[in-house]
């Protein structure tokens, strides 16, 4: 788009307030909103928007943002599978976009289509996840910390001084940035710690029901756990589930530690009436750090930093309030 063009329009634009991970089916849809003469021309590669409170979350706040009433001509396109999503950067490029921004399934495979992405003058930002690619590929990353979050999920783990943890650990997307920081922090405790014993290791790739199965068969083979460390909050409720069927409490003071991540405002509920114990934020409000970026980009001007690392917190069923729940549910 034009410089002196971009500069009238976005007189009138209005900027969010928002401050910026989990999933299950894949979708092969793509969605495209109205365009016109003088607008930003922008293709949004996400993961699946009902894989979890979180992408849900995360959707709505860009579909809100990049509007044409906000200055874009913006078009969406969802999956689960790296190559599908590949495939649709390529027909982004192809259709001559301004921007690719993109939340990538797959944190490899993506150095030739971000490279075919430059040659052709398209400018990718990435949101929510990083990607194993030289940073020269593209503009900025606004993310959050994944091996952070799994450092302060097993911090507050070893905080409860267990005498022994058996823990059954259901992991999300085998390969996606949120798995790999969730799963490797605790991964390196087991390793260290003679008295943490992973029960069963088993991704239910975000989903409720598959978490559920995973319990019921641990629970079914009669081999003792203590804690559940599930990777996000939609496969902690599959957890619970069969905990529930079995008879098993769970929570604060009782047999089985649950752990969550992504703070849906119903299982930071849980947390609050301590049927959970702990829950990690992982934030899903990008679009406004995505907007300033790239009006900052279209004036000509350079951005101050390459990463953006979003704000999250971890919280304890035993200290949360409900003005907690109220500002971080999401």
């Amino acid at each position: 788009m034009k410089k002196k063009v971009f500069a009238a329009l976005m007189a009138s634009v209005m900027a969010f307030g928002l401050v910026a991970c989990g999933g299950s089916t894949t979708t092969e849809t793509t969605e495209t909103a109205s365009g016109g003469d003088g607008l930003i021309k922008v293709g949004i590669i996400n993961n699946d928007p009902n894989e979890s409170g979180y992408r849900t979350a995360n959707d709505a706040d860009l579909k809100a943002m990049f509007t044409e009433e906000n200055g874009y001509d913006a078009s969406f396109a969802y999956s689960l599978k790296n190559d599908e999503q590949i495939q649709y950067a390529q027909n982004f490029i192809q259709d001559e976009v301004d921007y690719l921004l993109l939340s990538a399934a797959d944190t490899a495979g993506w150095d030739s289509v971000l490279q075919d992405a430059q040659a052709a003058g398209v400018k990718v930002i990435l949101f929510d996840r990083t990607i194993d690619a030289d940073e020269s590929l593209y503009e900025a990353s606004i993310v959050s910390d994944m091996a952070k979050e799994g450092q302060t999920a097993v911090d507050w783990l070893a905080s409860q001084n267990l005498e022994e943890y058996n823990v059954i650990h259901i992991q999300g997307v085998m390969g996606s940035a949120a798995q790999q920081g969730r799963s490797g922090a605790l991964d390196t405790k087991v390793e260290a710690e003679d008295n943490w014993n992973i029960v069963t290791q088993q991704t239910a790739e975000w989903n409720a029901e598959k978490a559920q199965q995973i319990v019921q068969s641990v629970i079914d083979a009669g081999t003792p756990f203590n804690v559940i460390y599930a990777e996000n909050d939609d496969m902690a409720k599959g957890a619970v589930a069969a905990l529930d069927a079995a008879g098993i409490s769970h929570g604060v003071g009782k047999d089985v530690v649950v752990m969550g991540f992504d703070c849906n405002k119903w299982a930071l509920e849980e947390l609050l009436a301590q049927n959970w114990n702990y829950d990690g934020q992982c934030n899903p409000f990008q679009a406004s750090y995505i907007n300033d970026i790239i009006k900052t980009l279209e004036s000509g001007g350079s951005l101050s930093q390459k990463t953006i690392i979003m704000d999250e917190k971890g919280f304890d069923a035993t200290t949360i309030t409900q003005e907690d729940v109220d500002t971080y549910g999401i």
